[in-house]
């Protein structure tokens, strides 16, 4: 491969007594002309490569055949009509649909509409307490920060200003009058990479100029916040405003709207649990909580006195992790037993009513409605099963199916298995393994090991249209849930941060071996895959062990990890990472697993397609950019390091069908390529409809 030249510059950082250099620091201008023809000759290069690959057309059409289908959001209800997204196959953006009492039937919001190219995409939309009026946000290009259009609900007329520079927030209404968001200052220089980290609750009354917006909670110099939340009780009793350091743990507070003039009173004052409340009934709180319960439990306490020392356990922790809803009168938990779900019905006395039977082994997302909602909804599905969404009557506890797609993927002829294995320090972690059935573990399957391990975050049983194809074509996708998730609990996620994050590359490392040792694969037909944490885990892996697999796909990765915390939000991840900064012992730690500063000249690497979005102001593409220049520079060998880079793209979020389908044609295409492929396993299944 004959790759850009990319120049170097003399910067170099001093952390503590030790002189760190950074040659490519001016990829961190994304501003810059420099970048901006950096990038252009990256995606060249990328392109001329993915071009050549014989069956990545074929690849797409599948994919395309495979996505065309009708996809349906769970229904929700507001006001006089039943809303849901439904998307007919091939849209770039889900379209929001709503249906009135009579039956009839219309579009409400056709995200399709609010750019030429679809990269503008509808983030989230909510509904003032009588349904009357909506607030929707947009996202350009994928970014984070968003844009408030609010319109009346009858008649879809813009109501006033559109709001700006809003960031990492939700829209909670009081009554019809005016609703909470959260947002930042505007960053000096770059929006896209600049810090942010002094986030601030408003509130906006309706009619009224954005400037005017009163500052509710934050903005206090010497009390820094970089995720601060507020949300209204369903019966507009309560504002309850969460403030957070990091991503995990936040400090609780409410405040008494019958009274406006009461003060913030605060439940707990210290970040070092995850506490929210859930519910009320008049001046009863329910909270889901952590203290005390890694595996969470709900408690409940009287508002007026508030302080953990009065919460008496109302749904006690067990040994599963708990998650949970409400809707029609009733709380809804669901528990993660290995990952898979488990769901039960409680009442508000914590008197458990049943368990709700789900149609098979996998996850189960929903059961969220009004109190006086009698009917709710439910979604169903696994690696191998498309998701189905499932009506509930709550009082008897049946449910009947609602919407079941047809799509051209018999689930009947694949396979999911959960196995147990042991990381290197002796620890049980699971993992499930999909495949077609009957498939012969000879060890040349082509495989993709896809892990995260971080931010408390579970991976739990999902399907993929991509996944599916990759599966169609004889390939094994095998997800294990690594330390650092929140699969059992905050113990298992504290296991996996700070000076221990060695653990979750560790237990990714053992994965793969497991996999090699029991024959689905070999060395030879491994890729490893993840995004954002789970592209340092790869980045992690692979500069580790690049004996262990044949192609590494690092996706919008934290690769420089002495810098991540200096751009947009980064400094909140501290409680997963530590930075370079607080201490010599935790700079050296990070040091010594840091991707970007763990590649070795001279090193035969996999063969690695980096992807990245050059409007990803979550994870920045710097880190891709930077760890792409240190491979291609230093990679001994014939495996082509690559960087993928979609222009007009974030992190992920509200990217168009079109985009993504192309994007997996060139992931999947360029694995198996370098694992030897010169036409599809499958090419039978990729021509089928197309005959």
């Amino acid at each position: 491969m004959k790759y850009p030249i990319t120049k170097k510059v003399d910067s170099i950082d001093t952390y503590f007594t030790t002189k760190i250099h950074d040659p490519y620091r001016w990829l961190e201008d994304d501003r810059s002309k420099d970048t901006e023809e950096w990038v252009r000759q990256q995606n060249e290069t990328t392109f001329d490569y993915l071009n050549k690959i014989p069956f990545r057309k074929e690849l797409q059409e599948r994919l395309e055949q495979l996505w065309n289908y009708e996809k349906l959001g769970r229904p929700f209800k507001e006001g006089n009509y039943t809303y849901f997204f439904k998307n007919n196959g091939l849209q770039n953006q889900d379209v929001l649909y709503r249906r009135n009492d009579k039956g009839e039937l219309e579009v409400f919001l056709d995200p399709n509409t609010f750019s030429k190219d679809a990269t503008t995409s509808l983030s989230g939309i909510n509904f003032s307490k009588d349904g009357s009026i909506a607030a929707y946000s947009i996202s350009e290009g994928g970014s984070d920060w968003r844009k408030v259009i609010v319109i009346d609900a009858k008649n879809k007329t813009v109501l006033e200003d559109t709001l700006v520079d809003i960031k990492f927030s939700g829209i909670s209404w009081k009554g019809n009058e005016g609703f909470y968001y959260s947002s930042y200052d505007k960053p000096q220089g770059s929006e896209l990479s600049a810090k942010t980290d002094q986030h601030k609750l408003y509130y906006h009354a309706l009619g009224t100029p954005q400037k005017d917006d009163v500052v509710v909670f934050g903005g206090i110099p010497s009390e820094k916040h970089r995720y601060v939340g507020g949300y209204v009780t369903e019966d507009d009793r309560f504002l309850v405003v969460t403030a957070a350091v990091s991503t995990s743990g936040n400090k609780l507070f409410i405040k008494d709207l019958d009274h406006p003039n009461s003060e913030l009173i605060c439940i707990l004052d210290q970040p070092d649990t995850d506490s929210h409340i859930i519910d009320n009934a008049g001046s009863k709180l329910f909270i889901v909580t952590n203290r005390n319960a890694p595996n969470k439990k709900v408690v409940t306490v009287d508002a007026n006195n508030p302080a953990p020392e009065n919460w008496v356990d109302l749904i006690p922790e067990t040994d599963c992790v708990l998650t949970i809803a409400k809707g029609g009168g009733y709380f809804f938990t669901e528990y993660m037993v290995d990952a898979i779900s488990k769901v039960y019905q409680y009442d508000y006395d914590g008197n458990k009513i049943r368990q709700i039977t789900l149609p098979g082994l996998g996850s189960a997302a929903g059961f969220s409605a009004k109190k006086k909602d009698k009917e709710i909804y439910f979604s169903f599905t696994n690696y191998n099963t498309p998701q189905s969404i499932y009506k509930l009557n709550v009082d008897p506890g049946d449910y009947t199916v609602y919407w079941k797609p047809e799509i051209d993927f018999e689930p009947t002829d694949y396979e999911s298995k959960q196995v147990f294995y042991n990381s290197k320090d002796g620890t049980r972690i699971p993992m499930i393994i999909s495949h077609k059935k009957g498939l012969r573990l000879n060890g040349k399957n082509p495989t993709i090991l896809y892990g995260y391990g971080g931010f408390n975050i579970s991976l739990t049983p999902a399907f993929s249209i991509a996944n599916a194809v990759w599966m169609e074509q004889g390939g094994i996708y095998a997800v294990p849930n690594l330390r650092g998730g929140g699969e059992y609990g905050k113990g298992w996620h504290d296991a996996g941060i700070k000076t221990k994050k060695q653990n979750v590359f560790d237990d990714f490392i053992a994965a793969a071996e497991y996999l090699l040792e029991n024959n689905y694969t070999s060395s030879d037909f491994l890729a490893i895959r993840g995004g954002s944490n789970g592209g340092l885990l790869v980045g992690a892996t692979m500069t580790q062990r690049p004996d262990l697999m044949k192609v590494a796909l690092p996706a919008v990765g934290v690769l420089d990890m002495l810098r991540y915390h200096t751009f947009t939000a980064g400094a909140g991840w501290a409680y997963d990472y530590g930075t370079s900064e607080e201490s010599q012992s935790m700079f050296q730690y990070l040091k010594g697993y840091s991707p970007l500063h763990n590649v070795r000249t001279g090193t035969s690497y996999p063969a690695t397609l980096i992807t990245t979005g050059d409007h990803d102001d979550r994870v920045v593409p710097a880190h891709s950019f930077k760890f792409a220049a240190e491979l291609q520079e230093k990679q001994n060998g014939s495996n082509p390091t690559l960087i993928r880079i979609e222009t007009n793209a974030g992190h992920g979020a509200g990217t168009p069908v079109s985009k993504t389908i192309a994007q997996y044609a060139d992931i999947f295409g360029f694995a198996l390529y370098n694992m030897g492929f010169k036409a599809l396993p499958n090419p039978s299944v990729a021509k089928k409809n197309k005959d």
